[in-house]
């Protein structure tokens, strides 16, 4: 039988990380010892008050039955309350806040509520891949904002043509930001909700890394701009907040009539996430969020390692003060792919090309904090027998 996929399907670009694991399993059938800086999952464990509260939670029979696929009213009240006491952000929890398998599920499915086809998505590039993919699903046509060093990692809303953005829908931004760790100029946000005013566009912002930060920096909340409540919609995720990656919890808040179509899509397609998790998820939530905070010392010191050892070597590395990626320049005379291929062939070690996330990030690799300090000074030591 020749099963014929959809053009969809067809149109789909390879799935970066997908392929980053088959390379990663070939070098490491060779018996090489992999470092792996590629994908951005956390090695440190998930809470243990967390966990306490899940093995808890997963025993209460109230919990063996359909979730409601919007949250259950203690895991929005919880989400409603961590904006508000981290942000300042004030939502309703019934009708601003829905429960998301995480954020991923969410982002990837809040196109279907506006999104016909041909229409128009305005999407960063270098950027999460699910934005573009969310956009191929709905038969949609990504219209790719370049993120350049010369614009300190910003779109350049001013350059959009006009006809283009009259026929936008949607415009995914993400700060503090992946692949480049670029954060939001005090302004930036500002200069969204009036392009998102001006030609009626909804602003989806992806804050899956507003408490990965370092330095003494906080990371805003889009919902904080004067505005942002009539045009967007904010996605959160405790995948890298708490560890908690595998657990897929998360939430979307923010425009009311925007919640109630994400709501509406997910009441047709998903069940709702399993409410032990959620249970699980307030305790995360309503915690003193100390956890947090050791977490980041973590990984400042891991950033440190790392980025001193790339400049002692006299490769460009930006120092992040939020997420847990470092982004790169290549070396002269090599390509995203090139090098990136030589990090793992020559070193064991695993980084992303940058064009992997979009065009614009030709030039640069992206390495994650993601491994102890031992290890990271390992890399260290490897990319000097290398380069």
């Amino acid at each position: 039988m020749n099963f014929e996929k959809s053009q969809r399907i067809k149109k789909l670009p390879p799935y970066l990380f997908v392929e980053l694991d088959r390379k990663k399993a070939e070098i490491q059938a060779r018996g090489v010892d992999v470092i792996d800086l590629g994908i951005g999952d956390p090695d440190l464990p998930s809470p243990d008050f967390v966990v306490d509260a899940m093995a808890k939670a997963i025993r209460n029979p109230k919990n063996h039955r359909y979730p409601s696929s919007q949250g259950s009213p203690a895991f929005r009240k919880a989400a409603a309350g961590f904006l508000k006491n981290r942000f300042g952000v004030e939502v309703d929890a019934d009708s601003q806040v829905c429960a998301c398998i995480g954020s991923k599920e969410a982002i990837a499915h809040f196109p279907i509520a506006f999104v016909e086809p041909e229409d128009i998505v305005l999407v960063p590039s270098p950027g999460y891949p699910v934005y573009h993919i969310g956009t191929l699903f709905c038969g949609g046509i990504s219209y790719f904002l370049p993120l350049t060093a010369d614009n300190g990692f910003l779109p350049d809303l001013a350059s959009i043509p006009s006809d283009v953005a009259d026929k936008a829908r949607i415009i995914w931004l993400n700060y503090p930001n992946n692949p480049t760790s670029a954060c939001a100029r005090d302004d930036f946000f500002r200069q969204v909700v009036d392009f998102a005013q001006t030609h009626n566009i909804i602003v989806c912002h992806d804050a899956a890394y507003s408490e990965m930060c370092f330095d003494g920096y906080r990371a805003p909340s889009f919902l904080e701009t004067p505005g942002a409540m009539d045009v967007g919609i904010e996605f959160h995720s405790l995948s890298k907040t708490y560890n908690m990656t595998g657990w897929r919890i998360g939430f979307a808040a923010g425009n009311p009539d925007l919640v109630a179509a994400l709501k509406q899509v997910k009441s047709n397609v998903d069940s709702g996430q399993f409410e032990a998790v959620e249970d699980a998820a307030v305790a995360a939530l309503e915690s003193d969020q100390s956890f947090v905070k050791e977490m980041q010392e973590i990984y400042t010191r891991r950033r440190d390692i790392l980025v001193e050892g790339l400049k002692s070597l006299g490769i460009n590395a930006m120092k992040p003060k939020a997420t847990f990626y470092v982004w790169i320049t290549v070396p002269d005379g090599y390509t995203s792919s090139s090098f990136s291929s030589l990090l793992l062939e020559k070193a064991g070690i695993v980084c992303t090309p940058g064009n992997g996330f979009g065009e614009p990030g030709e030039g640069f690799v992206r390495m994650a904090l993601t491994v102890p300090e031992e290890r990271m000074a390992e890399v260290v030591e490897r990319l000097k027998g290398v380069l």
